[in-house]
């Protein structure tokens, strides 16, 4: 039997556990997740009779030394922010594995899945690899490729895209390290590129319509990305490229009682939901009501 121990936290290491447990010849040992009891990981867990772990720092020697007394054959690091030290990640007898939401070498770094979008990359893909001492530096085991549609923001990219097939090619890659045929391919440092974390992001209207929709798409829903409207920081989401039929001008705002609109040169930017700094999102009619807007109103 496979002790199999896992790092993650959220829905994503919810999933990943629940479709461990219907492996054969696999057990989950121990569980290390978020301190949030809250946290789906852990709820599964508990609920499961599984041993739940919480540490706020996995580089503490106490959270170091409780992984290793489970004494796992196999890691698994689903959906992790915290920094894992190497004395837990060579402590599995199989070794360690760890979900990345892109295709590496490209977009290494935490917000990987907004960047993308926001570079205007027209495809994306997860990689699960074997991590070393670099930051999502590590051989890949195995890669897939999604498509990423005009559509797509960063929230429909991962729940309906990344998510899901991450979750299969966890478990696809469990089997070939079990069977001892899990590959380990160097990373092309050629073909590397690293961002940090993206924060919120102000729309700079003179940029060409592609970037502007690239930016709000990658920015929906978290961190954001907003603009000045009667000199309030609105946050824009839900948007969508549409002709310029109606003549509006650069960033002007039309708006009637059924849509919300920006101008961008040729383009129009329809939007579906807003939010004032501070406020909850709604829609984008109801806000232009609440805000009571009226007149030629131009953004930025």
């Amino acid at each position: 039997m496979i002790k199999i121990s896992i790092i993650g936290q959220s829905a994503f290491g919810e999933s990943v556990a629940e479709e461990i447990l219907k492996m054969n010849g696999t057990i989950i040992s121990s569980i290390f997740s978020s301190s949030n009891p809250k946290d789906p990981l852990n709820q599964f867990g508990m609920e499961n009779d599984l041993p739940v772990k919480n540490f706020k720092r996995l580089r503490d020697n106490e959270a170091i030394e409780s992984f290793k007394s489970f004494d796992v054959d196999l890691l698994v690091m689903a959906y992790v922010t915290d920094i894992v030290p190497m004395e837990i990640i060579k402590s599995p007898r199989l070794g360690t594995i760890q979900y990345h939401p892109s295709l590496l070498p490209l977009h290494r770094g935490p917000s990987s899945i907004n960047w993308a979008i926001i570079n205007g990359d027209k495809k994306t893909g997860i990689s699960i690899f074997w991590p070393d001492e670099g930051l999502d530096t590590g051989p890949i085991l195995l890669q897939k490729e999604v498509e990423i549609d005009k559509s797509d923001t960063t929230g429909s990219l991962y729940f309906n895209k990344l998510f899901p097939i991450g979750v299969e090619s966890i478990i696809e890659s469990i089997k070939l390290v079990i069977q001892n045929k899990a590959p380990k391919i160097d990373q092309n440092e050629n073909y590397a590129s690293y961002e940090s974390w993206c924060s919120e992001k102000q729309i700079d209207w003179n940029d060409s319509p592609n970037k502007i929709y690239d930016l709000i798409r990658g920015c929906d829903p978290q961190p954001g990305s907003w603009t000045i409207i009667n000199s309030k920081k609105v946050f824009l989401y839900d948007c969508k490229m549409i002709k310029n039929d109606k003549k509006i001008k650069k960033q002007e705002l039309y708006f009637s009682d059924k849509q919300v609109c920006i101008g961008i040169d040729e383009n129009l930017l329809d939007i579906g939901r807003m939010k004032t700094e501070g406020e909850k999102k709604i829609s984008s009619i109801e806000w232009v009501r609440k805000n009571k807007i009226e007149g030629k109103i131009f953004v930025g």
